[in-house]
């Protein structure tokens, strides 16, 4: 199989995706019709054991439970909590609320896991407050679209989980990397926010004083998020549990927490556990499709041939790694983040690997890639997410026009990752030793 094959087979899955069909009913047609079709019995018998050790990665049993964390600190009331205590800390900074939004966003993530999550648990609980206090309704709503898209990056993160499963990687490696580069992107938010509103001037009504001791017992509402974070992160990186302990873990701490809450009733569990079921059962079926996929891949030696095909381009890794930003940056505004790296890890890691590129820092570039796909539009979920949140009060473009300077600030942030890669690879290479 040629170059010109797999470009025809790659526009033709386009295709199929752009007019509507669901992804893994078009992984799966194009994996098992192509391969039957080029190689006939043969992939029957190799796809069958490759799709039963894919039901039974372990590493895939994470995945269900980081959403059903998430689904309890959301539904728990934990998250409003968590909301108001950041608001009393970060309120009177230049930028007010909007500072809240992404340090609440960000400490939801080292909880859920989602970004869509985030974005619409931060957005319920903090659009009425930024109304109240007139904020611009772009600004208000940018921050809490580019805000939600910390919760891919900052750990636990389902998509990193997808990523070391697909690439072969360890995810507790990617955990560690994804933590400096999600504190430093927090930064980079909060400092232009607080830029942008001292150069217009402000324009929302300025939170009272509140008394230091009011602040310092307010506190206590961020302590589940943290004991969460740092169970998963410190068991993960003492060695004594794997990812999936360390979120089974994580959940039995939750419990306890809406235990505590008062709120551990079976009507609530039914509600959480349908909720993750849902949503579990959409991420592992296009996990399966994709495998599905990789086997006619494989046996097509597609990415062999694609990584000489790379290599003969003359590419350094610098140039290589710009073309394959430009590559995600348009795929991103048309297909939804999973969809993404599903189709296109298992054939751009080999590549990356080949060109001398480290495959846990490729993991954390490839995230902050599909963070933005998610506020770009016309398909950046965040936008529709935090939109739907808004309601019918105004239109979809302010949403846009305020997520818009955030991606700018995205693509510098992966382009002094390309430069400098040992912020993703400081930490984890700290841990080794």
């Amino acid at each position: 199989m040629g170059i010109d094959d797999i470009l025809v087979g790659f526009v033709v899955m386009m295709g199929l995706l752009l007019v509507g069909l669901p992804v893994a009913t078009v992984m799966v047609a194009m994996g098992v019709a192509g391969g039957m079709i080029l190689y006939g019995p043969v992939l029957l018998k190799s796809m069958g054991p490759v799709l039963w050790g894919t039901s039974n990665e372990p590493v895939l049993t994470a995945i269900p439970l980081f959403i059903l964390l998430g689904e309890l600190l959301l539904r728990s009331g934990l998250a409003d909590r968590m909301y108001g205590a950041l608001a009393l800390w970060l309120g009177r900074l230049p930028g007010g609320l909007l500072h809240t939004n992404i340090g609440c966003c960000a400490l939801f993530a080292a909880t859920s896991g989602s970004s869509v999550a985030t974005a619409a648990t931060v957005g319920t609980v903090a659009l009425p407050a930024l109304t109240e206090r007139r904020y611009r309704p772009s600004r208000a709503l940018g921050s809490l679209a580019a805000g939600g898209t910390l919760g891919i990056l900052i750990p636990p993160s389902v998509n990193l989980l997808v990523y070391g499963s697909l690439a072969s990687v360890s995810v507790g490696q990617l955990f560690i990397a994804g933590v400096v580069p999600g504190i430093l992107l927090t930064l980079l938010f909060m400092i232009f926010i607080a830029v942008q509103d001292i150069l217009s001037h402000g324009g929302a009504a300025a939170d009272v004083a509140v008394p230091l001791e009011v602040k310092l017992r307010a506190l206590r509402h961020l302590l589940p998020a943290a004991v969460v974070f740092a169970i998963v992160m410190g068991s993960i990186y003492l060695g004594i549990a794997t990812p999936t302990e360390s979120a089974a873990l994580a959940v039995i701490v939750a419990l306890v927490f809406v235990a505590l809450e008062g709120k551990l009733t079976l009507s609530f569990l039914d509600i959480c556990f349908r909720k993750t079921a849902r949503t579990t059962g959409m991420i592992l079926l296009i996990i399966v499709a994709a495998f599905t996929l990789n086997v006619t891949l494989a046996l097509g030696g597609i990415t062999g041939v694609m990584s000489r095909w790379v290599a003969g381009l003359g590419l350094t890794p610098v140039e290589l790694l710009f073309a394959l930003m430009l590559f995600y940056l348009v795929l991103g505004m048309f297909m939804d983040v999973l969809s993404m790296q599903v189709l296109t890890i298992p054939i751009v890691v080999p590549i990356v690997t080949a060109a001398g590129i480290d495959p846990v820092w490729f993991g954390i570039f490839v995230v902050l890639m599909c963070e933005l796909g998610m506020i770009t539009p016309p398909v950046g979920m965040n936008l529709y997410v935090v939109h739907g949140v808004r309601g019918d009060k105004g239109p979809f473009t302010d949403v846009v026009a305020g997520a818009v300077p955030y991606a700018g600030l995205m693509l510098l942030f992966t382009s002094a990752l390309i430069f400098w890669p040992d912020i993703a690879t400081w930490l984890p290479q700290a841990v080794a030793r």
